[in-house]
């Protein structure tokens, strides 16, 4: 029976590889992700380790989460560190953003891997964490160093001006010196720009202050005994930590590797839909196998071979085809993991060196996947197999499945689809945190549910357009139909991969379109401001520039939000600080509940939802705890509605700022005169120095920077959804050969009956596009289903949600299905036409 099953594998090369290609690409997502995501830690890991080698002990100051800005750690603490026993020396670092311009005024990378820090020397003149190619580092205001990469790229050589832009007006400094390093924002293909300590004290922190502090160790001193001797002199804010060399390496390395996590994970979700996709196609597959092996297993059992040795000789057919599957998509995972790595690095994220990781427990769960995932596929048709009677040797026709089976599928299926929808609907009405896993499992569980209930459902809608199809084409129409509807099993096997992808495509689809709407009601739609101007990474502007901004003629505003988080009330809130006349010009405040002019009476707003959950109502008197400790009675004078531009609380500027040592200033709104243009644009641009650093942004550039992630999201997901489409076809393709080897006697009599060639393609056609258009049906009313059942879970996090419907993206996703099964049809549609008409009727 072992020989028996390896021949019918190798007999059949083309149903084999188009079998074996469908676990080939779930098991090459697989572990290509789980190896990217190995490599890339392990190389972070040991470019961290390098950075922090020399390193006893790391002090961190991660700054106050209330908006006032930390003055860092001071040059007393780093004294006293430098003078403990057992420290061989202490040295201050100091950190924060700076980009380079290149020759056409643009910013060299992304904004977000552009970083700015301090040269500190040691004695001899020299900083470790540098290694000087040519020139040397700053010493002084007006001197900046830049990294091999960054002055490659911009065309930089010792003794040239170099534009630096940092949060403010951009400045023209000369560049001393041209290094390479081991620095984290470097390795990931970003720039560093170098100042001298003083210089970079005042851009970043306040004189005589540190972001971070490290300590080398004599020898023989262990770094636990030099942390515990530090841990004393630490400041009591709370925000400053104290760790030893390697477990600040371990911690920058897990920062850098978190942010791929995201990529990751979608990635692995991705690649775990392909392959139960990619279950739908070998159980239909084997299904069918077994079908036209009939009379061969039939024929063994009248031999002595028993059932289980049937089935057991089935099971290893999915054996061979998963093991085979698994082998080749590891391989290819293996060159998933490169290709996205080259991929980074030519988009100018660059990877640090290393080697590819392969960890056993990747092999192991690669061939895991892909073979257990065959195996069990292949059960149904296995036990199946195992049932065709002796007898059924002497006939040449398919077995019938038994009206039983059908039955208990349908019970099974229609149990599944109620549980899932009863979790939905409870999901739906609960509060607590876990709904969403609530809604998530029935999603699951009503999916199945349909999946196996897809014969049964196939019936009743296919048969209403066969007389649409019989209009239309005839004879070649109505026999699409039938045939579609002559095997319930099958249709859905292989509609239910289009399914599931259009499940998920319209679902996500629905949610993305849904939310951005909402982010465009709640930004976009609420300013009155021709203009947005914020960093590139999102980073705080300085203080002077709307100040700068407002002196540009035309601007008839330019109003600085302010943000910070502090106490009101008794409750920790976030609090957007603005000049009321400014803010009445620049944002749209729709009220609930009093005047908007309470603002400049000194009075606070609330937004309605924070006001009804702490009870707060108009002219109640709250608590004001400052970031710098002061304490202020304030006044509640109106509460507005959601509104994403203003955080919970909104206070006049001057009630806020003198408590503030460097506010938080993620944007500037800019209102001008006769709406917004190109001059006037340019004219804010020129106003602070041409700062490659600042983004003026127009209305749509604001509506691109709010709801970009959303669009940059669906985007990733349809382009991974993609695989599941691919199997989709792939499973399309398989049915329609082994359907047309399966009736090359029905179809030599409709040749010879009169039926030509082109009807001959056309119905297999028809029958594709009718199988394809059934399991996109089914996914999109699925999909929608599913998207309105999460978007109360979405609108927990999101008030004022509400479900927007994309009926023109929906209209293309049944074309594209459409476009599948046409073109999955051609090759069964031209071998079915070249078929033998005298041969196929005396086919068996």
């Amino acid at each position: 029976m072992f020989r028996t099953a390896l021949r019918n594998v190798l007999a059949h090369k083309a149903r084999l590889l188009m079998t074996v290609l469908a676990v080939l690409l779930g098991v090459a997502f697989v572990s290509g992700t789980l190896i990217f995501t190995d490599t890339i830690d392990n190389a972070y890991k040991n470019q961290s380790a390098k950075s922090y080698d020399n390193v006893a002990v790391a002090i961190t100051s991660y700054g106050s989460p209330s908006g006032q800005h930390d003055e860092g750690i001071s040059q007393q603490t780093l004294n006293q560190v430098d003078k403990l026993p057992g420290v061989t020396s202490a040295t201050g670092l100091v950190s924060g953003f700076a980009g380079v311009a290149d020759a056409k005024g643009k910013l060299i990378d992304d904004g977000w891997t552009n970083s700015g820090a301090n040269f500190a020397p040691g004695s001899n003149g020299q900083d470790p964490r540098y290694a000087f190619v040519s020139g040397r580092g700053p010493a002084r205001t007006g001197e900046v160093a830049l990294d091999k990469d960054t002055a490659d790229k911009g065309g930089f050589h010792v003794g040239d001006p170099a534009r630096i832009a940092t949060n403010g007006p951009v400045k023209t400094y000369t560049v001393t010196g041209i290094f390479t390093t081991d620095d984290g924002s470097v390795s990931a293909g970003g720039s560093l720009v170098l100042f001298d300590t003083a210089s970079a004290q005042s851009l970043y922190l306040t004189p005589g202050h540190f972001s971070e502090v490290t300590a080398t160790a004599d020898k023989g001193t262990s770094p636990q005994t030099i942390l515990d001797e530090i841990t004393p002199l630490l400041p009591k804010d709370g925000h400053t930590v104290a760790q030893t060399g390697k477990q600040r390496a371990e911690q920058q390395a897990q920062g850098f590797g978190n942010s791929f996590a995201a990529t990751n994970t979608m990635m692995t979700v991705f690649a775990e839909v392909a392959l139960f996709v990619g279950g739908f196609l070998i159980a239909n597959t084997f299904t069918m196998l077994v079908a036209q092996r009939t009379k061969e297993l039939a024929l063994l059992r009248a031999l002595g071979a028993s059932r289980r040795q049937v089935r057991r000789s089935v099971l290893t057919e999915a054996l061979f085809v998963g093991a085979a599957g698994s082998a080749v998509g590891f391989a290819a995972g293996v060159g998933v993991a490169v290709a996205l790595r080259s991929t980074m690095n030519s988009l100018g994220l660059k990877v640090p060196s290393g080697p590819v990781v392969v960890a056993p427990s990747t092999t192991l769960t690669a061939f895991a996947l892909g073979v257990l995932i065959t195996v069990f596929a292949a059960w149904l048709p296995a036990r199946r197999a195992a049932k065709i009677p002796p007898v059924a040797a002497m006939s040449s026709a398919e077995l019938p499945a038994p009206t039983k089976s059908l039955v208990l599928r349908n019970t099974f299926g229609g149990l599944l689809a109620v549980a899932g929808a009863a979790l939905i609907y409870t999901g739906r009405a609960l509060t607590v945190k876990d709904a969403e896993d609530v809604i998530g499992g029935g999603a699951f569980l009503l999916l199945v549910g349909v999946i196996v209930l897809t014969p049964l459902l196939s019936q009743p809608i296919i048969a209403l357009v066969r007389r649409p199809l019989t209009r239309l084409f005839g004879v070649s129409g109505a026999l699409a139909a039938g045939n579609a509807r002559r095997n319930p099993r099958r249709t859905a096997a292989t509609a239910s991969a289009l399914a599931i992808g259009l499940t998920l495509i319209t679902g996500f689809t629905v949610l993305g379109v849904s939310v951005g709407r909402n982010i465009d009601r709640t930004t976009v739609d609420n300013l009155s401001a021709d203009y947005m101007v914020q960093m590139v990474n999102n980073d705080s502007l300085d203080d002077s520039l709307a100040t700068t901004i407002s002196k540009v003629p035309g601007v008839t505003a330019a109003t600085a939000l302010r943000q910070s988080h502090f106490d009101v009330g008794g409750k920790s809130s976030s609090v957007t600080a603005a000049d009321p006349n400014g803010l009445s010009k620049t944002v749209k405040i729709t009220m609930v509940h009093g005047s908007r002019n309470a603002l400049g009476d000194g009075k606070v707003l609330v937004a309605d939802e924070v006001a009804n959950k702490r009870g707060w109502k108009v002219g109640d008197p709250l608590q004001a705890s400052y970031p710098d400790g002061f304490k202020v009675q304030v006044t509640v004078g109106g509460t507005f509605a959601d509104n994403r531009m203003l955080g919970s609380v909104v206070m006049p500027e001057r009630m806020v700022t003198p408590h503030l040592n460097k506010p938080e200033i993620p944007m500037v709104l800019v209102t001008v005169s006769g709406g917004a243009n190109d001059k006037t644009a340019q004219a804010i641009t020129d106003s602070f120095g041409d700062n490659p650093a600042i983004s003026v942004l127009d209305r749509k550039g604001i509506r691109d920077a709010f709801g970009g992630q959303v669009n940059t999201a669906l985007n990733l997901m349809y382009g991974l959804l993609g695989m599941s489409l691919i199997i989709a076809v792939l499973g399309v393709i398989n049915t329609l050969v082994m359907a047309v080897f399966e009736r090359r006697r029905e179809i030599g009599m409709l040749r010879a009956v009169g039926l030509d060639r082109t009807g001959v393609k056309r119905m297999i056609r028809l029958e594709s596009v009718v199988i394809s258009l059934f399991g996109a049906v089914t996914g999109v009313v699925l999909g929608l289903f599913i998207a309105w059942a999460a978007g109360d879970a979405v609108a927990r996090d999101i008030p004022g949600y509400v479900m927007v419907i994309p009926w023109l993206r929906i209209v293309v996703f049944l074309a594209l299905a459409a476009l599948v099964g046409v073109l999955a049809a051609s090759w069964p549609a031209r071998s079915a036409a070249k078929l033998d008409v005298l041969g196929s009727i005396n086919a068996e």
